[in-house]
């Protein structure tokens, strides 16, 4: 089902809302005990200011992020690239629950290229509630999504009236109505009433499509771990592994013999670090430190975090044609 709503964007074009749910589109429920799912696109366009770009809106799903699979981040990936294709599409904005958000963000960023502005957006506060905060952060999106200086940037967050490039930004709280911050980095932009400010803008590079591959694992280091996690995870057969590694990318000594054996079994095994900012790497000699890691063979997510490290092993290793190609499609983006 689809809604069409005008405004300031010309009568030729218009700014397209993806719908998916979150709790952008939640209502309190007496029956189901809190609030679940049940705003639709034609309500989100009847909410904005008259002065809003046009819109024209459609649904994929109407759940919450915490329930998305694998098929539905795809269903959402080849969507959004269909409609960045249309003539008469300006920009896409994709309404979406929060707690995943950002690997959507960076899974759209990475595999949709073109000038076109691709926004995520949501809200942390339901209908029912005070301070609602859904309209506005759309009413921002739809702003930035048909703003000719969005041009260029791939996929953003746009959140409290701020934009944050998908590489960079990750959810900080789980409460707060500036959830989405950049660690390190901060915003690349803002909406300030009606105008889009963007002051800066990041090298893009992107990965061919061929789907997501999976299982991929993504595994937390913590002191004193022990290597049973990733012995499971190659028992099971996956076919990658990201590692949250300590500090700039530093692993227990007991682990170095199980990432071998995953590297001998021609599993990738990418490096990310567990800390919110920093690149990984580091300059000790010491056995499980970065050095040690790099001789075995590892990848590391510079400047991402574990979870976005992940949707780019499983973009990488569905575009790879051999298991010696994920290496260099890793490093190219």
């Amino acid at each position: 089902m689809s809604s069409l709503k005008s405004g300031a964007v010309g009568s030729d074009v218009y700014v397209a809302v993806v719908t998916t749910g979150g709790t952008i589109a939640m209502q309190h429920d007496e029956s189901a005990g809190g609030a679940v799912p049940s705003l639709a696109g034609s309500d989100f366009t009847a909410a904005l200011p008259p002065d809003a770009p046009r819109l024209r809106t459609e649904e994929i799903v109407n759940l919450p992020s915490s329930h998305f699979t694998v098929e539905t981040l795809t269903s959402i990936r080849e969507r959004v690239s269909a409609l960045v294709g249309e003539p008469d599409v300006v920009g896409v904005v994709v309404t979406h629950g929060t707690d995943t958000m950002e690997e959507t963000a960076y899974l759209l960023d990475l595999t949709i290229a073109g000038e076109k502005p691709v926004v995520l957006t949501g809200a942390m506060r339901t209908a029912s509630e005070v301070g609602y905060d859904g309209y506005a952060n759309l009413t921002a999106s739809a702003r930035v999504a048909a703003a000719p200086q969005a041009r260029g940037l791939g996929a953003v967050i746009v959140f409290n009236d701020e934009v944050h490039a998908a590489r960079h930004v990750t959810k900080m709280h789980t409460l707060s109505v500036a959830t989405f911050q950049s660690p390190g980095w901060g915003p690349i932009g803002r909406v300030e009433g009606d105008a889009v400010i963007i002051h800066q803008r990041l090298e893009r590079a992107s990965l061919p499509w061929r789907g997501l591959e999976s299982p991929v694992a993504l595994i937390k280091l913590t002191v004193g771990a022990e290597p049973d996690p990733l012995e499971h995870a190659l028992e099971r057969g996956v076919r990658g592994i990201v590692i949250e590694a300590l500090g700039g990318g530093r692993v227990p000594p007991s682990w170095l013999p199980v990432i071998e054996r995953a590297r001998g079994q021609r599993v990738p095994v990418v490096v990310a670090s567990r800390c919110p900012s920093g690149r990984v790497w580091d300059g000790y000699g010491y056995p499980g430190a970065y050095r040690s890691l790099l001789d075995l063979g590892c990848l590391f997510a510079q400047g991402i975090n574990g979870q976005k490290a992940r949707i780019k092993l499983m973009v990488a290793l569905a575009a790879a044609d051999a298991a010696e190609d994920v290496a260099g499609l890793w490093r190219s983006s």
